[in-house]
């Protein structure tokens, strides 16, 4: 048959069997894990654009055929068609990513318009397009031993034999994990039985259109622009699914429903703008967070206005720690199912204690080991390993090397399962920084924060970083981003506005933020605070901390100087920080203590 419509690149021409065969592929991968309506969308666009017809391809033909609109689609008013083809192009990326790695044919929907493209990979024959089946246990068995031996290599060539053999038999899933991505099977829980397809595993919000609480053509706009920035904000936050206001999506309609409904107004009073924002649960009813916001459109102009609101509206409900990921916590964390795993770790986090860190790590295991192909599990999983190494005198663990590159593993993984995936880079980030590797780290900052730069944590902790080596100036600006933003865990970036008032020496405003910082959340805050009392000369304060330190974390003690090393990177840094100590009356071992 003839290549009829066929963008193709590299080793030669995809026939129209080999592009249909791999939508086919696509469409049955449990990799690819959107809804009827996205397969649907595919599919539509794959045939026109094979049958010549991809200049037909436009928001208006989609809408009808796919969405069901009528003659009266209005795509300015109506962002279905946007919304759902940015879903796509992320999922068809996770797929090539994962399962369809090997793939000969690739099928793209390049932004800018709807119409696909197919590039051919280089050197893969067309023998590659291979059916979609299961592994036999005994072809299963041989890839399994397979990737144990070369995980046994690396371990041989970067660790000592201790570490190859925790590695690989002492219960960590990095072994397990890439085994089962390349299995392909086995995708359900044992409890519940629930699918990574669809939504399952993440938060959903459905955002519904804004009301105008003005009478006027202005008002409606700006009603419709605040949803669509509303809807644009949210979709980059990895942990939760946003869904547009669809029919579809009405309550009582479908099986799947979105757990909240984020819902809303505006009104107008000369240049004055008014939104109101709510957030309700959809099962009872139930407000569970409300505010309003006020602005001046003469300050910034209509569309920043409406985008500056959007924004902050989209930040409070999707922050890391915020609202969504409080409510119904008790609930919900716990079960089977890799959004449990997630709401468990921020509820550790928030608590910070031995048995929650251990409950979550078991629980993130589980869930990895049963969807490896999850970016968000696997980097939630690194950050708990990493967790072992940064607050080992919290949590009464040993700052060990083989747990740091464990957590490197996962991070990298993560990484590569998703690469636009902002609590996966953060993982990276800080996985690279504890390793002593702030090129990789900040590299991996920036591009979390390019990601999606209204998760405040992401924002404070590339601040963090970014501050600890030697960048305050840039590094304090956006962990006070964070900290406007009531970033979480409440009173953990306060203790790094502390350090960034310390660093430029106004130390009456560092010890206000510092003992504005939750102290027992870390004794590392406790030792910040006594360095900068040790600078103020307030010697009687200091040794209250001092006395606490000594009774609850006196492992700390020998080991201030490597703890100390291994977060500031500038000498001069460390020098102010010691010599606060000294004052406040704490010996410093000149000695490097060497980490295990």
């Amino acid at each position: 048959m003839t290549n009829a419509g066929v963008d193709t690149t590299g080793s030669g021409p995809a026939s129209e069997e080999e592009v249909q065969q791999q939508l086919e592929r696509v469409l049955s991968s449990p990799e690819f894990r959107l809804p009827e309506r996205a397969r649907r969308f595919l599919e539509f666009v794959v045939t026109e654009a094979l049958a010549g017809r991809r200049n037909y391809l436009k928001a208006f033909t989609i809408a009808q055929a796919v969405f069901g609109r009528d003659a009266n689609f209005d795509a300015q008013q109506d962002p279905c068609v946007r919304i759902e083809a940015g879903r796509l192009r992320r999922e068809l990326e996770h797929y090539y990513l994962t399962a369809g790695g090997a793939d000969r044919v690739i099928i793209t929907i390049p932004r800018g318009g709807y119409a696909p493209v197919f590039e051919v990979r280089p050197g893969v024959e067309t023998a590659a397009l291979q059916s979609n089946r299961p592994m036999s246990s005994g072809e299963g068995a041989q890839r399994v031993d397979a990737i144990k031996d070369a995980v046994s290599q690396i371990g041989a060539t970067r660790h000592s034999s201790r570490y190859r053999h925790w590695l690989l038999a002492g219960g960590v899933v990095i072994t397990c994990v890439s085994a089962a991505a390349m299995l392909q099977h086995q995708r359900l829980f044992d409890a519940g039985g629930e699918t990574q397809s669809g939504t399952g595993n993440r938060l959903t919000v459905v955002v519904e259109r804004f009301e105008s609480g003005s009478d006027g053509r202005l008002a409606s706009e700006i009603s419709r622009g605040i949803t669509d920035d509303i809807i644009e904000t949210l979709v980059p936050f990895n942990d939760i699914v946003v869904v547009a206001d669809l029919p579809q999506f009405k309550q009582g309609q479908t099986s799947t429903e979105p757990l909240y409904a984020l819902q809303g107004s505006v009104r107008l009073e000369s240049s004055m703008l008014r939104s109101t924002a709510r957030l309700v649960r959809r099962a009872d009813g139930a407000v569970i967070w409300a505010n309003n916001y006020d602005a001046d459109m003469k300050v910034q102009g209509i569309l920043k206005t409406q985008a500056s609101l959007a924004e902050h509206i989209a930040t409070a409900v999707a922050r890391p720690f915020g609202v969504m990921f409080q409510t119904d916590t008790a609930s919900i964390a716990g079960g089977a199912d890799a959004f449990s795993c997630i709401l468990s770790y921020y509820s550790y986090r928030s608590e910070m204690t031995a048995q929650a860190h251990e409950v979550t790590k078991s629980c993130l295991q589980r869930a990895v080991e049963k969807m490896p192909a999850d970016s968000n599990a696997t980097a939630f999983l690194s950050l708990t390993y990493l967790d072992e190494f940064r607050f080992p005198y919290q949590l009464n663990t040993k700052p060990m090397a083989v747990t740091l590159d464990v957590a490197k593993e996962f991070a990298e993984r993560a990484v590569q399962l998703d690469p636009n995936n902002a609590r996966a880079l953060q993982a990276l980030m800080l996985a690279n920084f504890f390793a002593n590797d702030p090129t990789g780290a900040l590299r991996a900052g920036e591009a979390a924060y390019a990601s999606n730069p209204n998760d405040t944590e992401v924002a404070g902790e590339h601040g963090l970083r970014l501050s600890m080596s030697g960048q305050w100036d840039r590094g304090c600006q956006l962990i006070l981003e964070a900290v406007n933003k009531n970033a979480g865990p409440r009173g953990y970036y306060e203790v790094g506005m502390a350090l960034c008032a310390f660093m430029r020496g106004d130390t009456q405003a560092a010890e206000l933020w510092s003992r504005m910082s939750d102290l027992n959340y870390n004794p590392m805050h406790r030792l910040v605070l006594l360095s900068i009392l040790g600078s103020l000369g307030k010697t009687a304060d200091a040794k209250e901390q001092i006395d606490w330190i000594k009774a609850r974390s006196p492992a700390l003690i020998p080991n201030i100087r490597r703890e100390v090393v291994s977060r500031l990177a500038r000498t001069e840094d460390q020098e102010r920080f010691f010599a606060g100590l000294e004052a406040a009356g704490l010996a410093v071992s000149g000695e490097k203590a060497q980490t295990e």
